[in-house]
């Protein structure tokens, strides 16, 4: 599987990032997963701190033993919990931000972690103390590179002029276009966007559409009968040569400063066949391009200042 360069620094991801949220608490099937996405060339997992409340941490950190240099491990902080109770509390201070890295690194049996993200965030956060902490952290030799995830323009750009952040964790697809006003700015700076959401929650891909939650309601800017026909049309036009989820897929790894899609596994089977669109030859551009004109080009209305 192809890999890229994660913003300017020596971390190269597979194209298909495997979200780790999906895994479950199966310590069996998740193994499986996860050596399945392996064999097929992805050496990019992603996880949380909160995912499971640090299971998710320490699954991966067990399935990864004796393999550890072969992946590039992203996980995630600022949400403070205690084990054993319900809900968290948001906490980008220094103090927190260099806890949460050291019991991440405890979970995931590891010396490093590859990329570390914060995960949201505020223009009211105490930003220099937070960037304080990351720059400690990757002085310690702890981390290698940070992140963050958001999808708030001020907080993306005060991150871009005051840190040295190499990538972006955006929600990103044909149904949410959003951050594509925002691509010249970070390839400028060479920062790399990573997309979670490819697939629209399921809607962009072979589920019958009646199975799929999230389309019940309509997708942001788009109404239930616009996502029926948008997905009809890209059935009908493209359906014969590849799949939907390629066509999600390949949309979003098609824009340069896109360096992997991050997209979930919660079984073997879902996890090839994200693989193998992955690796099958990309779509056109004339075909990218067509996908542009028949789809909404949103933009983020808030938090903007």
């Amino acid at each position: 599987m192809n890999k890229r360069q994660l913003g300017k620094s020596e971390l190269y991801v597979s194209e298909l990032g495997l979200g780790a949220m999906s895994l479950g608490t199966d310590k069996r099937r998740a193994t499986e997963i996860i050596a399945e996405a392996a064999d097929f060339g992805v050496n990019y997992i992603d996880t949380a701190d909160l995912y499971d409340y640090g299971e998710n941490e320490k699954i991966i950190g067990t399935a990864l033993k004796g393999k550890r240099p072969d992946f590039i491990i992203a996980t995630k902080a600022g949400n403070r919990f205690e084990k054993g109770k319900q809900g968290w509390e948001w906490d980008p201070s220094k103090q927190y931000i260099k806890e949460a890295a050291k019991a991440s690194l405890q979970r995931l049996q590891t010396d490093y972690i590859d990329l570390y993200q914060l995960h949201g965030g505020t223009i009211d956060d105490p930003i220099d103390e937070t960037i304080e902490a990351f720059e400690e952290l990757k002085q310690e030799g702890l981390i290698r590179e940070y992140g963050i995830s958001s999808i708030r323009p001020n907080v993306i750009r005060t991150y871009v002029e005051q840190s040295s952040i190499v990538s972006i964790m955006m929600q990103y697809s044909i149904l949410d276009r959003r951050p594509e006003e925002w691509f010249p700015y970070l390839q400028e700076n060479g920062i790399s966007v990573v997309a979670r959401g490819p697939v629209a929650k399921g809607i962009l891909s072979e589920r019958p559409l009646h199975t799929v939650a999230a389309a019940s309601d309509g997708y942001l800017d788009y109404s239930v009968k616009e996502i029926e026909q948008l997905r009809d049309v890209l059935m009908q036009t493209y359906g014969k040569t590849y799949s939907l989820t390629k066509v999600a897929f390949d949309y979003c790894l098609a824009h340069p400063p896109v360096a992997a899609v991050v997209a979930g596994a919660s079984s073997i089977e879902q996890l090839r066949q994200n693989a193998r669109s992955c690796k099958e030859k990309p779509m056109l551009q004339t075909e990218i391009d067509n996908i542009e004109r028949i789809t909404k080009q949103s933009q983020y209305t808030q938090h903007r200042s």
